[in-house]
């Protein structure tokens, strides 16, 4: 299966099947590293402001350095979009990792950090899942206790996560919903997860033990705009029975409708006007079509670039 797109390693950028990171790098060896995920909306990263600020959080809850500025890293972003040539709409992976050292966890022995930054064409989520809606399955496997391996960092390590999605698969529902140690909800395998219940929109608390996506804190902000109420509460798997509405948010998938979980649907079986409504408003907003929310996107410059194109590119906005 061809790869598309371009890849960044430590200053290289090369086409993907001929990136590479030594076998040595402590993030392919042990998962040892952080990562953020942007997409872009007419060619332009959403939020970026946030998911650097989300990366950098991430980094330092592993003490790992972060040795790069928000603008050096925005370039590079802009350079490797550049050389992946034409596409519709941009994935962006950044990983930044221990880097490469001995066979040891001693931090001493990979002084030396390695960025990987990843741009490929975005698939975009297919028409049929906003009329139809997704299944999710609740899976047995429990989301990571806090006081192991934290959800709230951004980690490579995503053994976690990829063991609740094929769990998910196997059941033939395309996301996994999990619990925490408590049997609280927590989230999903990829995403955040919500429902819809007597004309509010309700997410587990962040006390549940989970990654804080960054589409699910943009909702609170979405839902003051059109007026519904957004907000966190401590959720159990019984609270899915009486669920009018749920849907899930995550970068890519942006704001998904859930009509089934675990075979049974959620309300109608179909997608409801509230995940309707805020979706739309969602979709405005990251399509620039409204200029009073135009403070969320954030053109990205190449290194080639001279201080005078950028700001003819700022003005032009």
């Amino acid at each position: 299966m061809p790869l598309h797109g371009a890849v960044y390693v430590n200053g290289r950028i090369a086409r993907p099947e001929e990136a590479a990171i030594p076998v040595y790098d402590h993030g392919f060896l042990y998962g040892e590293g952080v990562y953020e995920t942007l997409r872009t909306y007419n060619r332009v990263p959403f939020l970026y402001d946030r998911h650097v600020r989300r990366l950098r959080a991430s980094a330092g809850h592993l003490q790992l350095p972060v040795a790069f500025s928000d603008d050096e890293l925005e370039s590079w972003i802009a350079d490797t979009m550049a050389a992946a040539g034409e596409m519709r709409e941009a994935y962006i992976r950044v990983l930044l990792t221990r880097g490469v050292g001995e066979l040891t966890y001693d931090v001493r022995s990979t002084p030396v950090p390695s960025l990987v930054i990843i741009v490929k064409p975005l698939e975009e989520p297919p028409a049929r899942v906003l009329a139809e809606g997704i299944t999710v399955a609740l899976v047995p496997i429990l989301r990571n206790h806090p006081g192991s391996v934290n959800p709230i960092i951004k980690s490579n390590n995503l053994l976690n996560n990829a063991i609740a999605m094929q769990e998910a698969n196997r059941r033939g529902a395309a996301e996994g919903l999990m619990c925490n140690y408590r049997g609280e909800l927590s989230e999903c395998s990829q995403a955040n997860f919500f429902i819809v219940r007597s004309g509010a929109a309700l997410t587990p608390r962040n006390e549940a033990g989970l990654l804080e996506g960054l589409t699910r804190n943009f909702l609170f902000e979405v839902g003051q705009e059109i007026g519904v109420d957004v907000r966190y509460e401590t959720l159990f798997p019984a609270d899915l029975q009486s669920a009018d509405e749920a849907f899930i948010t995550s970068t890519t998938r942006e704001l998904s409708p859930v009509t089934q979980i675990d075979g049974r649907p959620v309300g109608t079986g179909k997608a409801g006007p509230m995940t309707l409504k805020i979706k739309d408003l969602y979709l405005s907003i990251c399509h620039g079509e409204n200029p009073k929310y135009m403070k969320w996107l954030t053109p990205v410059y190449g290194s080639s670039q001279t201080t005078k194109e950028k700001e003819q590119k700022v003005a032009a906005r």
